[in-house]
């Protein structure tokens, strides 16, 4: 396993990581994820820490906490060994405030988690989106308070638009409250919105990306492809995947990845997830797994690294025309506004 520092911070942590969304199945909607019991969860954990992964990561809505609670079941007698990222600011009940960025909910939100997960800090914890009816003042000061409190040893953000994260970002550094150290992305091969806008600003900013989905929900796990469609009743058939690329394109793509992993006789997912570790300020992988074959099957997919042409190959299968402004800083004024990548 290889490790990283997260954007401008002294965190390190594995590349991979383990994503607990599986861990409950506590609506119909997770059990379209997974089911983990406690007993499993052991499991998977067991598997991820010999293997060298350090960074768990959960959110107090997956299973409507119930994700955390039997992660944090797994925690005991292993808390050094373990990084606890966690989230908040979804709806937790129907209480009208149980939702958002305000002070109020954020505090309650950090100590239930804590309570659930069964530890005295989260060393990540992660604004779930961003919330536009609470001012971000408020938001940004109610995190310090709980860093200053040692409820939290880091700060992050998730799914932010550039100009949200760079408001956020300016404001920290202007009232000296702690900076978003990272920043939890939608990033594959069939999802490279990313690098348009968001990717050049974690660039700027020194903030590291944190990738959810790597597989786009399984569509380049290599069990899709022109001969195999989506089975029913998977996670793909019955929650979708966001894909803005035709089918030609798509079966292309997919080819081209059974190619290489043919070449390196390895599975179809290790080519996908290797070619996003050789993304600018990309720090870790959030992988999620049903069972012990699933997890153990992409935990070796960053012993190796995928040359520069194989790189280039990808890029331009993958590749997606740019929206504006970027077509037109990257065509006309292309000197002065090179690709990130």
């Amino acid at each position: 396993m290889k490790y990283r520092t997260v954007g401008n911070s002294d965190l390190q942590v594995s590349v991979l990581s383990l994503g607990t969304a599986t861990f409950g199945g506590g609506s119909e909607f997770y059990k379209a994820w997974g089911e983990t019991d406690v007993h499993q969860a052991k499991r998977l954990v067991d598997i991820a820490i010999d293997a060298g992964v350090t960074l768990f990561d959960t959110a107090d809505v997956y299973s409507r906490g119930l994700s955390e609670e039997i992660l944090g079941k797994t925690i005991q007698g292993r808390r050094n060994k373990m990084i606890i990222a966690s989230k908040a600011g979804f709806r937790m009940s129907d209480q009208k405030d149980d939702i958002g960025a305000t002070k109020k909910h954020l505090v309650h939100a950090c100590e239930a988690s804590l309570k659930r997960l069964g530890i005295e800090t989260i060393d990540l914890w992660q604004l779930h989106g961003f919330d536009m009816l609470t001012p971000l003042e408020e938001t940004l000061s109610a995190v310090d308070e709980l860093v200053q409190a040692g409820k939290i040893r880091h700060v992050g953000c998730f799914n932010y638009s550039g100009w949200q994260l760079m408001k956020a970002l300016a404001l920290a550094g202007e009232h000296h409250w702690p900076k978003y150290i990272a920043h939890q992305v939608h990033y594959s091969l069939l999802a490279r919105d990313f690098e348009w806008e968001l990717m050049p600003l974690a660039i700027d900013q020194n903030v590291g990306s944190i990738v959810w989905s790597p597989l786009s929900a399984g569509l380049l796990s290599g069990k899709i492809n022109r001969y195999s469609p989506v089975v029913e009743g998977s996670r793909v058939a019955t929650l979708g995947a966001r894909t803005s690329m035709d089918d030609a394109q798509f079966y292309d793509l997919i080819d081209l990845l059974q190619s290489l992993a043919d070449e390196y006789e390895r599975p179809v997912s290790h080519i996908a997830l290797n070619w996003l570790l050789q993304r600018p300020t990309v720090a870790s992988l959030v992988i999620g797994a049903r069972n012990e074959t699933q997890l153990m099957q992409n935990l070796s997919a960053s012993d190796f690294n995928l040359t520069n042409e194989q790189i280039t190959l990808l890029d331009k299968a993958s590749h997606k025309s740019a929206p504006y402004p970027y077509w037109h800083q990257r065509s006309v004024y292309r000197e002065r506004n090179p690709s990130p990548v």
